[in-house]
């Protein structure tokens, strides 16, 4: 399935009850929101989407390219543009990511190289859930936008964003299944 060229709709959003979020606003501007959802699909099928770097941009809505630039065992450097309209107003954005891969862990980390944004990092984590099929898909994200990118303003959309790509990730993870 192809969820690049349109984002997911509300009912779907609305349908993943176990979508927790947190926003915590940072000095000089910046913000870190987290994003958790719990799902059924397993462990092995949540890695390989997340670690399908050049085939992203088929399942995360307004990811619109992504890219290895560069392997080193469980090192990479990717390049990815995203794009949406915001306002009526197109906007698009480029970072290159510097991502460091612990599967025995279940956590990719990922570092903003250089890119369209002051800050960009975060991370991605599975966790088994306690006595339970269950996993936890975790996106943790920290940005600061450019001086032109007045973060306030996007926040509500960054926020939706979050739950968006974890939906998009489950979604294609139980797919494979």
């Amino acid at each position: 399935m192809d969820f690049s060229q349109e984002s997911l709709n509300q009912d779907e959003i609305n349908d993943y009850k176990t979508i927790e979020q947190t926003m915590e606003k940072l000095p000089d501007g910046a913000r870190r929101l987290a994003a958790q959802l719990t799902t059924n699909a397993n462990f092995d099928s949540l890695w390989n989407v997340l670690t399908d770097y050049d085939r992203l941009n088929l399942f995360i809505p307004n990811l619109i390219s992504s890219k290895t630039l560069f392997r080193n065992e469980n090192n990479f450097h990717l390049k990815q543009i995203g794009s949406q309209d915001f306002l009526g107003i197109k906007f698009s954005a480029e970072v290159f990511l510097d991502l460091y891969e612990e599967k025995e862990l279940g956590l990719i980390k990922f570092k903003l190289i250089k890119g369209d944004f002051r800050r960009f990092e975060g991370s991605w984590q599975i966790q088994s859930m306690n006595n339970s099929v269950k996993n936890s898909l975790i996106y943790d994200l920290t940005v600061k936008g450019c001086q032109w990118m007045p973060i306030a303003m996007i926040e509500k959309r960054l926020k939706r964003d979050l739950s968006e790509n974890l939906i998009a990730v489950d979604k294609q993870a139980r797919l494979s299944l």
